[in-house]
């Protein structure tokens, strides 16, 4: 079954997850008629080879004109209509870029992963359950009502400042009429009365000056109390969301809606701007012993001015985190001297500021680094999907600066990968006669020279965005706080759902558990410092838990996925656990699991039965990346061979735990079947035998330890078959003892 397959049976709150990251930048249309196409392409890596990303943007290009061909012939206007539009997209959007769609493609099947795995989990963690409470789902709910309702106050205020105008025009000009009637007319009966009515008259226009700023100061007060109240915190929220989908977690809604809430609360304000405006003109034109405006309104607009500078303040945020496109599942990692992306969003999108607002992107304040590239932008709604006023900024360069002695400061392999840093962003908003100064800055990032200091320089950034909300605390790691170990394994979890697909599951997190505690501990109570997880060794050992856990990612990364994926690999499992496990199984049951004492190993442990009914273990040495570069882990599971004494080579992998047949689970992932058993063609020259290499152990009567020397003999079917025909057994046994011990 295709990925997009499995994505369409989700349940509905995880299929909105997925609504929310498609966009016109990569249409879901394109993404549901090309699903298979699109999954058999290395989207990661055309990200960082244009020439590759060129030549699969054409082909991508020619798929649409092959479905537009199709859907022409079926006469539907809609999907003829959509995929003109895609094409004219792909076309002139990325054709100077075409890594951007590569980036684009491989981050949105990534996060199609991530759902999966997160949908497949039978429990969410103490953070996700944080971010997605019933509460925040309230609040979102009723700042959008309040958002509404006090809109609506605004509008209904207009029409009482319409009202008041009128009611001065009617006064002014019966006042008027009067004051033109010659003096012995202004002394009739009927003038008298006339002036009775204008003094009535004059009452009432008090009164409703009094009212409509009455009502315009309630409507202040509730767009004060929103903005202070509500509206802050869901911004704090969406900040939070961020912060933990930047390390894996689930991704970060809400924003559009946020922009929607102070776009509405913007307008409203300019509208009650305008409305104090119309007060003064009409102060102008009439005024009294005991005129509200000329008391009032100053107040009032100074009020709407401060409420309008904190909006807009507010409203000036970093909606996607700088990132290298290099790494785009490590962002606020930054090497020196590489390119990275940044977006900025103006949450109040109003068409009178496209393309007025130019933001300046600068680094930090130590003079330390400096940023090359581009660096200076124009806001607009051209260029994002959805319309919203933003700016991306993708050709920005961090460069460590020349010391006074004329080397650089930490440049080399011992940058420090816990000093933070800041992206700073600052620009100016001049609209009916305000001028704001808008500053924002990104989370703290970590700088790197080298990539060897990449996985390190990602754990700073996992423990800092795990353990505070503060967006700017660039000296945390002066004395960096604990973390609970719940949250803590909540994020590890996602570290393998996010990048390679599938997260982990209780019993491999409670592995992970004991392995950084030493010991069976509450989750929830338990507080793991930060020296424990990135900076100490593990008792015996001659690296830290994160160095060993990113070798494991990095093994399932590049040498494992399918398998990991599918879910066949148990991987964290402890020695004595699994002899637990496959005690009382078939002799054949093996399980899989990642080897405790070798970095970026995997190894495999079978349960064997004796002639006198006792039950042994035997584990093979761990693959590492090197040893499965040559070979498929699957085609070694396939083909991998063990020799006993006086006996021949046979593959005691039977069953994969608990009871599933070898090839059922492993069929599909096997590179092609084993070639055929046949002698040599006698006719030399091109008659050669195909070989191919299968791994082989030898067990000793006397141990059930594996042989350490190395597991893998270049040995065909075809060669084996030939040797049984002229040697015994124990020939080939002595030979391949021979191999073995001068290997």
């Amino acid at each position: 079954m295709s990925q997009w397959s499995q994505v369409q049976q989700l349940e509905i709150k995880f299929l909105e997850q997925v609504d929310q990251f498609y966009d016109d930048n990569f249409p879901m249309e394109i993404r549901h008629l090309l699903a298979q196409w699109i999954e058999s392409q290395d989207w990661e890596a055309a990200a960082n080879n244009e020439a590759m990303a060129m030549i699969l943007l054409q082909n991508l290009i020619i798929q649409v004109d092959e479905q537009l061909e199709r859907v022409s012939q079926e006469k539907n206007l809609l999907l003829i209509h959509n995929l003109k539009r895609v094409r004219k997209l792909l076309q002139g959007k990325y054709h100077g870029n075409p890594m951007h769609i590569a980036v684009i493609i491989s981050n949105c099947l990534r996060e199609e992963r991530r759902i999966l795995a997160a949908a497949s989990m039978p429990v969410q963690g103490p953070l996700e359950k944080s971010l997605q409470s019933s509460v925040v789902s309230e609040r979102q709910r009723n700042v959008e009502h309040k958002v509404s309702a006090i809109k609506n106050s605004a509008q209904m205020t207009d029409q009482d400042v319409k009202y008041l105008e009128d009611l001065q025009e009617e006064f002014d000009f019966r006042y008027k009429t009067i004051q033109s009637l010659e003096q012995n007319d202004k002394n009739s009966a009927l003038i008298k009365q006339e002036m009775l009515a204008l003094q009535a008259m004059l009452n009432t226009l008090d009164y409703k000056r009094k009212e409509v700023l009455s009502k315009i100061g309630r409507v202040i007060h509730e767009m004060d109390v929103l903005m202070s109240n509500m509206l802050t915190e869901e911004l704090l929220d969406w900040k939070r969301r961020q912060q933990i989908a930047c390390i894996g977690g689930p991704l970060h809604g809400g924003l559009d809606q946020l922009q929607n809430c102070f776009t509405l609360l913007a307008e409203s304000l300019f509208q009650v701007r305008r409305q104090l405006e119309k007060l003064d003109e009409l102060l102008t034109r009439l005024t009294y012993d005991g005129d509200p405006i000329p008391v009032q309104r100053p107040q009032l607009l100074e009020k709407v001015n401060f409420l309008l500078y904190n909006l807009f303040r507010n409203s000036f945020v970093v909606e996607r985190q700088p990132c290298m496109p290099t790494h785009p599942q490590r962002p606020m990692v930054l090497k020196t001297l590489i390119q990275f992306t940044v977006k900025l969003r103006l949450l109040i999108k109003l068409p009178e500021l496209n393309y007025q607002i130019r933001v300046k992107a600068t680094i930090d304040n130590n003079r330390r680094f400096v940023l090359c590239g581009t660096h200076v932008k124009a806001m607009n709604m051209d260029e994002s999907a959805n319309g919203s006023l933003s700016v991306e900024f993708r050709h920005l360069q961090p460069k460590e600066m020349k010391t006074s002695a004329g080397s650089k400061g930490n440049e080399g392999p011992h940058m420090v990968t816990e000093e933070l840093h800041s992206i700073s962003f600052e620009t100016q908003v001049c609209l009916y006669g305000l001028t704001i100064n808008l500053e924002t800055s990104s989370l703290p990032v970590v700088m790197i020279s080298n990539v060897s200091q990449l996985p390190n320089a990602w754990a700073s950034i996992i423990w800092y965005n795990l353990s505070t909300n503060d967006p700017q605390n660039l000296s945390f790691f002066n004395n960096p706080p604990a973390a609970t170990l719940s949250q803590l394994l909540e994020v590890l979890s996602w570290q393998f759902s996010s990048y390679v697909g599938r997260g982990l599951n209780s019993e491999q997190l409670n592995m992970l558990a004991e392995k950084l505690t030493g010991q069976q501990v509450s989750y929830n109570d338990y507080q793991l410092s930060w020296a424990k997880f990135c900076k100490e060794h593990l008792p015996g050992k001659s690296f830290t838990f994160w160095v060993w856990l990113e070798a494991i990612l990095d093994l399932i990364k590049k040498h494992i996925l399918p398998l990991w994926i599918d879910g066949y690999i148990m991987g964290f499992v402890s020695k004595e656990k699994e002899r637990i496990l496959l005690k009382d199984k078939t002799p054949g049951t093996f399980l899989l699991r990642f080897s405790e004492s070798n970095l970026g190993g995997i190894t495999f442990t079978w349960v064997d039965q004796l002639e006198n009914g006792d039950v042994t273990f035997h584990s093979v040495e761990p693959y590492n990346k090197g040893r499965l570069s040559a070979l498929p882990f699957a085609d070694i599971l396939r083909d991998y061979k063990v020799i006993m004494a006086d006996n021949v080579p046979e593959n005691p992998l039977k069953y994969l735990y608990p009871d599933i047949p070898k090839d059922k689970a492993f069929g599909k992932h096997y590179s092609c079947q084993p070639n055929e058993v046949s002698k040599p063609s006698d006719g030399g020259g091109k008659g050669y035998v195909p070989s191919v290499f299968i791994p082989v152990s030898k067990i000793l009567n006397d141990s059930t330890e594996p042989h350490s020397p190395s597991d893998l003999l270049p040995m065909s079917p075809s060669v084996y078959a030939v040797l049984r025909e002229h040697l015994s057994p124990t020939a080939i046994e002595t030979a391949v003892s021979c191999k073995l011990s001068h290997s």
